[in-house]
């Protein structure tokens, strides 16, 4: 019954599929099952007439054995292998209308030879580092407490200054001692320095577009999935072997958590590398990815296609998938690249399901796309809907262009560049896009409503590895201004994100002025504009030392973190404004038990000093005039500089 209603289906049109018919496997057990005894393999392909698995010896090109796979319950197909298969390397092909398909790795596979072509049979405990069992992640409580710092592996360590050994790779993240050439730390050593709390990986899954037998040769950062469940190879000391990358990376992972910081995987599940040639589309053409009206492959991605992750194997591989990454290699966080194509119901599910793992874990994405999508907004996890969302945050863009322009026109200025009119975008950002009683939403850039039920489903930033980072755009859209301006345009930026409400993030090399030579986007760029250059944090060493100060009084004080949207709105006062360019606002800290029970923090985006009025009680400072912990009494009126953040206290 089930073959002929397929059968009827693929003689039809493409847009006649309807997808909703196909079985449902709810099992566990797709991929690969090792024991020494025997391996079996298992895959979903419902469409398919009949199914080969083919075995080849470890990295050879001559296939050892075949076997034609036996039909099993709802479009499932298993194998099963007696004996120990270890290294060896295995691919899936199906049949489908009397034609084999490709033969490739099926979605579920755990380790992978070069390129990812082929899987490999693996016993995944052996791929565990010594004392990894007792490995856990440091303590840490509310997601508002977040500050997270976006990082390319390859990046951070591939340059000549970076001190490290092990260059690109995931075990060069996991050196201690490192140095750049006047002594100061990099790598690992900086990131604790620094004081972040979660080290957010840009894509280290297995990815297409850098060959792994030379992986000099060309970058990426890595936006194409190719193997979804198996560590990039080109960041691995041996690529062949696919128990070597998945130890360097839990190696990586291990060690981070021994120092203080918890790991984000950047995840890209709304599109594939690959379309009709993907490991998905080989198996069961056309059920992953969405279609317009005229059967074609839907763009929300701007990447060829988009993933359907309404579909239930598809929101089931997202889930299982994500599960795995946190249960086998003890993942803090993920990253949800343009989680605007994926559908809520998904997302909250997957949520619900990753906290009942790990209670702490923290997720947030792209709340937007790159295209128009089939799926109704409403139903999307998009910005708009930010507050359907369960534990889930969105990016800010409405703070991002408020501080420093609109993303797309690079002229454009923002608060932190003397653009007036861009306050209120500015106070949105402050109380992290929840509802609050002096925002005047018909004046912020984008949104004109609050969209976050509460601080933490915000992420406040405003740069991060897409278009140009803050050194560059300041260069461009204040190229008028004097170095010393754009020095201190540069801090007061950085310091509405450290001390916003919500979840701060972090662009890597950002604390120290990092630039990539003009470069928009740098996705495919060599080394020579991506490397970070470790000797500007000798060269910018006073930028570096003041966000290392907003980190502390971010840490230190929860008057920053508050985590429930009501106190946002009660106890964060904006001052009567007067003066374009520059916002002044109170916290209560007693509310939240903060040691600074008063906190004064006034922003002055203009060219000109301002005046601020705090009143005859005496005030501390905790930062004044992008100086951190100057500690000097103030009371009264008090000039503050042009492009500058103070911040006072009262205990």
């Amino acid at each position: 019954m089930l073959l002929s209603f397929i059968l009827q289906l693929f003689a039809g049109k493409a847009q006649k599929t309807d997808y909703s018919k196909y079985p449902v496997y709810t099992g566990n057990d797709l991929g690969l099952t090792y024991s020494k005894t025997r391996s079996v393999f298992k895959i979903w392909a419902p469409t398919a007439e009949e199914v080969e698995l083919k075995i080849y010896p470890e990295n050879s090109e001559s296939m050892g054995r075949k076997e034609i796979m036996q039909k099993s319950n709802n479009g499932t197909w298993i194998a099963t292998i007696m004996g120990d298969y270890k290294e060896s390397m295995y691919t899936f092909s199906v049949k489908i209308n009397g034609k084999w398909l490709d033969n490739v790795p099926d979605p579920y596979a755990k380790a992978v030879g070069i390129n990812g072509k082929r899987a490999m049979v693996i016993d995944l405990k052996e791929t565990n580092p010594p004392g990894w069992s007792t490995d856990k992640s440091p303590a840490f409580k509310n997601p508002t407490d977040a500050i997270i710092y976006e990082l390319h592996v390859r990046d951070a360590s591939i340059a000549a200054n970076s001190g490290i050994k092990n260059k690109g790779k995931f075990i060069g993240l996991a050196e201690k001692g490192t140095k750049n050439t006047t002594g100061l730390s990099t790598g690992l050593d900086h990131l604790k320095e620094l004081g972040v709390t979660h080290i957010h990986l840009l894509p280290s899954y297995d990815y297409n577009s850098v060959d792994e037998t030379k992986p000099d040769a060309k970058y990426n950062w890595g936006y194409d999935p190719l193997n979804y469940n198996v560590p990039e190879g080109s960041y691995s000391t041996n690529a062949y072997d696919g128990v070597t990358r998945i130890k360097e990376f839990k190696q990586l992972i291990q060690t981070f958590h021994q120092n203080g910081l918890r790991v984000v995987m950047d995840v890209v599940y709304n599109h594939t590398a690959l379309t009709e040639n993907s490991n998905f589309n080989q198996l069961v053409p056309g059920y992953y990815y969405r279609q317009t009206k005229d059967g074609k492959f839907s763009n929300a991605t701007a990447c060829g296609n988009e993933t359907a992750s309404e579909r239930p194997m598809f929101r089931k591989f997202m889930l299982e998938s994500m599960m795995y990454w946190v249960k086998e290699y003890h993942i803090d966080g993920f990253r949800v690249d343009l989680m605007g194509v994926h559908d809520i119901e998904t997302m909250n599910l997957i949520s619900r399901e990753l906290h009942k793992i790990k209670p702490d874990i923290l997720l947030y994405g792209e709340g937007w796309t790159a295209g128009a999508s089939p799926l109704p907004d409403s139903v999307r996890a998009l910005k708009a809907n930010a507050y359907k969302l369960d534990r889930i945050a969105v990016f800010s863009d409405d703070i991002r262009d408020g501080i420093k322009g609109h993303v797309f026109t690079h002229d454009a200025k923002g608060f932190a560049t003397g653009q007036t009119g861009t306050e209120e975008s500015i106070k949105f950002g402050i109380v992290a896009s929840v509802k609050h009683p002096q925002v005047d939403y018909s004046k912020v850039n984008y949104s004109k409503a609050p969209y976050a039920a509460q601080p933490y489903h915000t992420v406040t930033y405003c740069e991060c590895h897409d278009n140009h980072c803050l050194k560059d755009r300041i260069d461009l859209s204040a190229k008028d201004a004097s170095e010393a301006d754009k020095r201190k345009m540069y801090k007061l930026a950085l310091s509405i994100v450290l001390t916003s409400q919500g979840i701060s993030f972090l662009h890597a090399g950002t604390e120290f002025m990092r630039n990539k030579k003009g470069v928009e986007n740098s996705f495919e760029s060599p080394d020579s504009i991506n490397a970070i250059d470790w000797d500007l944090k000798s060269a910018n060493k006073d930028v570096f030392d003041y966000v290392k100060a907003l980190i502390s009084i971010r840490k230190q004080h929860p008057a920053f973190r508050m985590m429930d949207a009501r106190q946002v709105a009660a106890n964060i006062v904006f001052d009567a404004q007067t003066v374009p360019g520059v916002v002044t606002y109170t916290i209560n800290g007693a509310v939240v038990n903060d040691k600074w029970k008063k906190i004064k923090i006034c922003l002055n985006g203009t060219a000109e000093q301002q005046m601020v009025e705090l009143g005859p009680k005496e005030w501390k400072t905790a930062v004044l005039n992008n100086q951190a912990f100057t500690n000097v009494p103030v009371s009264g009126k008090f000039q503050v500089w042009p492009y500058s953040c103070s911040i006072f206290y009262q205990e």
